[in-house]
């Protein structure tokens, strides 16, 4: 002990040999203990290999889950997009923004101006389309359906009689259909045609939609269709039900109203009762629409309206200075002859071009205000696509009120 230290400080100062004794203990101590971390490393890089595995084992299992979750975020994406799209068509109805990099003049060639969308002219006839040259078209509907059915009265069949059990022999049936019947165990539904039944043509369907379906629609998106005795797919064009000549079409259709769904299909008589079936993704087919088959005419004009808005940018007595509805001065002298319209219910027409950007002098029956908006309504013809097909996958059954997709997923997990 060093001289000068009391002895409290001496009791906590140790001796050479007591050092060494614990060094030599400390020693030993880390030897016994190399083993056991040599053991628990061999036994860490077991756990970690069984770990692996198991995470690889996890990894296969849910391959499929991360699969269909990325399947239902793009499903939702597009369904929020045409959410977005019928909201805004409902906020402002037809609006189309002038687009820059392409002239309106040949953006817009095939539209028209009409003075009045009611008594304004239309050809039927004029630039038809090629799939026109296919279907069957009646010079008088009514009168060819009265004298059809008058026949049939008239005609006296030697064929089996209500109520009775025949046999019936089918020729060069394929063994594909019969397997299939033998499958489903259903029964086979057989039915005779009309005269002209066998023709395709336009048919016009009056239809409703059901309240249990609230997703948007969009024209010439593919259906399901139940129209009589026929079930088929197809891509309606959704119009307004009026009494005018011209009807306009709808972009989607809408709850609160009627419409009328134009098709390509085969010629049916009325009275005929239409359903309208959406087919899902997971293969299960929802009730959309309810109706009845309204006329098969190919004369129906379904016009699709198109409106282009421009805003005043100087304001004087009944003249007034409109940007941003065209941007060069070629589609002001273009689109001059159309008469303009704005929201508060003035009308007036292009005088002249101001400039090159597009600016153009108009005159109106009144003086504008500077919150109005200064419209052009143009119109075009628009036809259905055909997409008639016959063959219709059967719907996935419900089983326990679960919807296919979700029984899926259970007998995943």
């Amino acid at each position: 002990v060093p001289k000068g230290t009391s002895a409290y400080q001496a009791a906590w100062i140790l001796d050479k040999a007591e050092w060494r004794s614990g060094s030599e203990e400390e020693e030993e101590d880390e030897e016994e203990e190399v083993p056991e971390e040599a053991m628990s490393q061999d036994g860490s890089s077991s756990e970690e290999e069984l770990a692996s595995e198991e995470e690889e084992d996890l990894e296969t299992m849910t391959l499929p889950e991360t699969e269909q979750a990325e399947e239902k975020m793009e499903e939702e994406e597009a369904m929020l997009e045409k959410y977005r799209q019928e909201r805004q068509e409902e906020m402002f109805p037809d609006e189309v923004d002038t687009p820059r990099d392409v002239p309106a003049r040949i953006r817009f060639q095939k539209f028209r101006g009409l003075k009045s969308f009611r008594t304004s002219p239309w050809d039927p006839k004029e630039n038809l389309p090629r799939d026109y040259a296919r279907i069957f078209q009646f010079q008088d509907f009514s009168r060819t359906k009265k004298h059809v059915f008058r026949q049939l009265e008239k005609e006296e069949t030697d064929g089996a009689q209500v109520g009775w059990y025949v046999t019936v022999h089918l020729c060069n049936v394929p063994v594909s259909v019969l397997e299939s019947f033998e499958q489903k165990q259903e029964p086979l539904v057989l039915f005779t045609l009309l005269p002209y039944e066998q023709k395709m043509s336009v048919l016009n369907l009056l239809v409703r939609r059901h309240p249990g379906y609230s997703e948007p629609v969009k024209s010439k998106e593919d259906v399901v269709v139940h129209c009589g005795f026929r079930r088929f797919r197809a891509s309606p064009l959704y119009s307004q039900h009026t009494s005018a000549d011209k009807h306009k079409l709808e972009k989607f259709f809408h709850a609160d109203t009627a419409v009328v769904a134009s098709i390509y299909a085969p010629i049916t008589f009325p009275p005929a009762s239409v359903l309208l079936f959406k087919q899902e993704s997971d293969g299960a087919q929802n009730l959309l629409a309810t109706g009845s088959l309204l006329s098969v005419n190919p004369n129906r004009l379904v016009v699709k309206r198109v409106v282009l808005s421009g805003h005043p940018f100087k304001i004087f007595s009944k003249l007034a200075v409109v940007r941003y509805m065209f941007f060069n001065r070629e589609d002001v002298l273009w689109f001059k002859p159309v008469e303009l319209r704005t929201k508060w219910g003035r009308r007036g027409h292009i005088k002249e071009p101001l400039g090159t950007h597009g600016h153009m002098k108009c005159q109106f029956d009144g003086q504008l205000k500077s919150q109005d908006t200064v419209l052009m309504t143009l119109y075009k013809r628009v036809f259905p696509r055909w997409t008639f097909d016959p063959y219709v996958p059967e719907p996935a059954r419900w089983r326990d009120g679960t919807s296919p997709g979700l029984e899926g997923e259970e007998k995943m997990d």
